[in-house]
């Protein structure tokens, strides 16, 4: 170190936050580090010469004159609202309350004084009262800025002069002014240009904030709101380019289209005369088409802002026309609650059906839509939004359009079959079937023709893509489509990725993207990083016009205000949140298809059976779980059955089995290969057929405690005590209401009939319970749980195969030498861990039958009717010892 010369423990010193301790290292760094210059590009290099003075005059022991001197001959900014700053604090008044540190406070009263003179030769006279100081003259600009231009008394020249001749600028990332200054600029574009020349460099991640606020409504209309407005969004582009009128922002003005009309007007005479970067004709329509989606298509105050919005830019596209249809028959639905609900179509309508025609036909003849024809009433139907209370818009096509009884109900019938697939419409399902009985038998039918699936339908295997992101029409998702998660979930993984990859360059990317750029030369990392930005710095930003959504532009000022400048430690974010804008899709009061096919159609049902596949193939919990009973007492009697079938569907498409599945065939579910093993072939074909009630089940044991007890003899050909002692013991286990006793407590039990003295009874009851143990353990009946373990192993194996060929394949394809990690699917994984617990639970069981020395043998492997007792083979080692 002390070989290295002193340009070299510069930058040594210029890099560590506190050099107090190599000074004091040896007597050479300590007189090198008090040289005033040594001292002032300390600051200047590590804190940028905009927050140079800042940082200095915190470290007032390393503070005097010519420190002070040589930092303002180098370079560092010196604002009169800076020297304001610090003389408010130093002399403990309470103009300056973001900062809470000593500051100024800790240099010496001579040295202070030494500043404030150098201030006073830069700047003359400097204004001291309340209120008096730049920062308030600033904040001033944007308080009066929603105000008439004849009633603001701050004038443009005086701000201009604080900023030309002043050097205005905020000096801290703490300063509160750091977030108000780009407002100014947008208030008044015009002194962008003397703010450049102070350091000052706009953000282009505060475009969309400034904007909003160029076109925020203000407090009192004034007639050249509109001129105003264009005259600031034109000046301040062509100072800066990277400022721009986003995508974003325009469909944000033209949701105020009614309530801010200068502003939407302004936004008009931006597109007309080609100034936006983008044709606000397809900004329109596509923020009229997010509304089939979302349930602010109910909202009857949208009605009025996407009339104006067809008005202004009229569309021929076909979900356009959706999204007014629906804001026609829904708004006006949801307005007429005293409408008859039940109607007969071959009689004379009510009035109310006819005054309720009516209003719709004026609406739609305000918007200026072509003529409805039948299949805009179809596609009515189908929306997820569609009343539950449809029949207006049946009336609407019997004397609008003049559709006969039997367009009727061809109509409501194909509506029907939409609503199988859209999984919130059960409400809509339940009242077709009460108003039209026949659909019933139809929905039985479509079901079991269209939406049988079987592995064959299935993408292959090999095709990985095409498994990933197949997904059964019945039972989907309809918060998060699976093509939605899967995107979602990829550009996680490759969001990870590249954060991994580019670890080291962490720092500098940050650095790159400060949240207000004030003169990036040399500023601390960890100053740099308090408003660090998600996306980087760099030309290619330019190009993104923004996304459009349907927040509202006063919304998102308050957005923008509310936000805290940062986020407290100690903030606990809770689970409460209610969507009073309706960007919800799907509506308030919904019921899952799902469901209602389980309650309607019951469980042993062929519909019930295919909505359970499709719901296993899309992994959605909300239906499988009340289609297994979760939640209820265990009773294979409100289950629907799950089969192999299921599993074998998803070894197809490589997913994992839902863990439900697991749980059921360790309480006892009976083995199926498939919907045929325990359905009637008419349910199979869709054909209506009453189910007998079933009987309850009666125990086929009676032991009773008489003073007679006849037992057959050993010899006896058919052992009937122990025949059915063994048939019974595995299903009384499997039943977790009445649960055999372990062996130790059934070897206890005494059978001495109450009030004998004749201990040959007793005796005899012993030799039966003994000889019905033996003949159980000779005779081992298969569970249930044994046949899902042997045929889910078969399927294991058979993963297992198509594991090692995928393997073989990407090895052989794959550069020699090179080492490639082929992963195993999820349903591998998931299987291989649920087989291990299932044998663990037949074990278990098999040890309360038979007792707890049994040896461990596996009933789960073996021909399908026969099961072999496998025996330890003996060691080598035994053999030659024998011999």
């Amino acid at each position: 170190m002390d070989r290295l010369c002193d340009e070299v423990v510069q930058l040594i010193i210029n890099e560590l936050d506190d050099p107090t301790h190599l000074s004091l290292a040896s007597k050479r760094f300590y007189t090198f580090t008090q040289d005033p210059y040594v001292r002032a590009w300390y600051f200047i290099s590590r804190y940028g010469k905009i927050q140079a003075l800042y940082w200095a005059l915190g470290r007032g022991r390393l503070m005097n004159g010519k420190v002070i001197n040589t930092l303002l001959s180098s370079g560092a900014h010196l604002s009169r609202y800076f020297v304001q700053c610090a003389m408010h604090h130093y002399y403990r008044t309470a103009q300056v309350p973001f900062i809470k540190t000593p500051w100024v406070r800790s240099m010496d009263l001579a040295v202070f004084t030494h500043f404030q003179a150098v201030s006073v030769q830069h700047f003359g006279n400097i204004p001291l009262g309340k209120g008096d100081d730049d920062g308030s003259l600033v904040d001033a600009v944007i308080k009066e800025s929603r105000f008439p231009v004849e009633q603001r008394q701050i004038k443009w020249e005086t701000v201009k002069e604080v900023l030309e001749k002043y050097k205005f600028i905020p000096f801290c990332h703490k300063d509160a002014m750091m977030a108000n200054y780009p407002l100014v600029l947008a208030i008044e574009p015009r002194l962008l240009p003397y703010a450049r020349a102070n350091g000052f460099t706009m953000d282009h991640k505060y475009r969309n904030f400034v904007f909003r606020k160029m076109f925020e409504k203000p407090a009192i209309s004034f007639e050249g709101r509109a001129d105003e407005i264009v005259r600031n969004v034109k000046e301040l582009s062509r100072l800066d380019h990277r400022m721009f009128l986003s995508r974003t922002v325009a469909a944000e003005i033209c949701m105020e289209a009614k309530t801010n009309d200068q502003a939407y007007n302004a936004l008009k005479r931006l597109d007309k005369e080609g100034f936006l970067r983008f044709e606000l004709a397809n900004v329109v329509e596509t923020l009229i088409k997010t509304f089939a989606n979302t349930r602010s298509v109910m909202s009857p105050s949208t009605f009025n802002v996407l009339k104006e919005l067809f008005h202004d830019f009229p569309s021929n596209d076909p979900l356009v026309r959706h999204v007014l249809l629906l804001q026609v028959f829904v708004c006006e639905t949801a307005a007429s609650p005293m409408l008859p609900t039940i109607i007969t179509m071959n009689s004379e309508p009510p009035a109310a059906w006819r005054a309720f025609v009516d209003k719709c036909q004026q609406r739609v003849e305000s918007i200026g839509l072509p003529p409805i024809e039948r299949r805009d009433l179809l596609d009515v139907l189908r929306s997820k939004f569609a009343p539950e209370r449809f029949q207006g818009i049946l009336m609407y096509g019997r004397l609008i359009l003049g559709m006969s009884t039997k367009a009727m109900d061809e109509l409501i019938r194909e509506a029907a079959y939409t609503c199988l697939e859209v999984g919130c419409k059960g409400k809509m399902l339940r009242k077709i079937i009460e108003l039209f009985p026949p659909v019933e038998d139809s929905l039985r039918r479509r079901v079991m023709e269209v939406y049988r699936l079987s592995v064959e339908d299935l993408p292959p295997w090999e095709d990985e893509d095409a498994c990933v992101l197949y997904e059964a029409p019945l039972c989907q998702d309809f918060l998060i489509p699976r093509a939605t998660m899967i995107e979602r979930i990829q550009e996680l993984t490759s969001t990870r990725a590249v954060a991994s990859a580019s670890e080291s360059n962490e720092v500098q990317e940050q650095e790159e993207s400060v949240a207000m750029q004030v003169d990036t030369q040399g500023a601390t990392r960890s100053e740099r990083a308090i408003e660090s930005a998600s996306d980087d710095d760099d030309d290619d930003d330019d190009d993104d016009l923004g996304h459009i959504g349907q927040d509202s532009l006063s919304t998102m000022i308050r957005k923008d205000e509310s936000a805290p400048t940062r986020r407290s430690r100690r903030f606990y974010e809770f689970a409460m949140y209610t969507d009073g804008q309706g960007k919800l899709q799907y509506p308030a009061d919904h019921q899952l298809v799902g469901k209602w096919i389980r309650t309607h159609y019951g469980v042993r049902s062929g519909v019930t059976a295919v909505f359970m596949l499709h719901s296993v193939i899309n992994g959605n919990p909300v239906i499988i779980q009340p289609y297994l009973g979760y939640g209820e007492t265990w009773n294979q009697e409100n289950r629907v059955p799950i089969t192999l079938k299921h599993f074998k569907l998803l070894a197809r498409l490589g997913r994992a089995p839902p863990h439900l599945l697991f749980d059921e065939i360790e309480y006892g579910a009976e083995f199926y290969f498939s919907e045929e093993d325990y359905l009637a072939p008419d349910e199979l074909n869709g054909t209506v057929i009453k189910h007998p009630k079933p009987k309850k089940r009666t125990s086929r044991i009676k032991i009773k405690m008489v003073p007679e007890y006849s037992v057959k003899s050993e010899a006896s050909p058919t052992p009937t005590v122990a025949e059915d002692f063994a048939e019974t013991s595995l299903s009384a286990v499997s039943s977790s209401s009445s649960r055999r006793p372990r062996r130790s407590a059934a070897s206890t039990i005494n059978y001495v009939v109450p009030d004998s003295d004749d201990e040959a009874i007793a005796d005899d009851g012993d030799e039966v319970m003994h000889e019905v143990k033996v003949i159980a353990k000779k005779r081992k009946v298969e569970s249930n749980l044994q046949k899902w373990i042997k045929h889910l192993t078969v399927l294991l194996k058979d993963e297992q195969r198509k594991y090692k060929e995928r393997k073989k394949f990407v090895h052989a394809s794959a550069a020699p030498g090179t080492k490639i990690r082929v992963p195993k699917n999820d349903f591998y994984k998931t299987l291989a861990a649920a087989l291990t617990r299932l044998r663990k639970a037949d074990k278990e069981k098999r040890q309360q039958l038979y007792g707890t020395d049994i040896p461990d043998e596996d009933y789960s492997s073996g021909d399908e009717d026969e099961y072999q007792e496998r025996t330890s083979r003996p060691s080598k080692r035994r053999k030659v010892e024998a011999a």
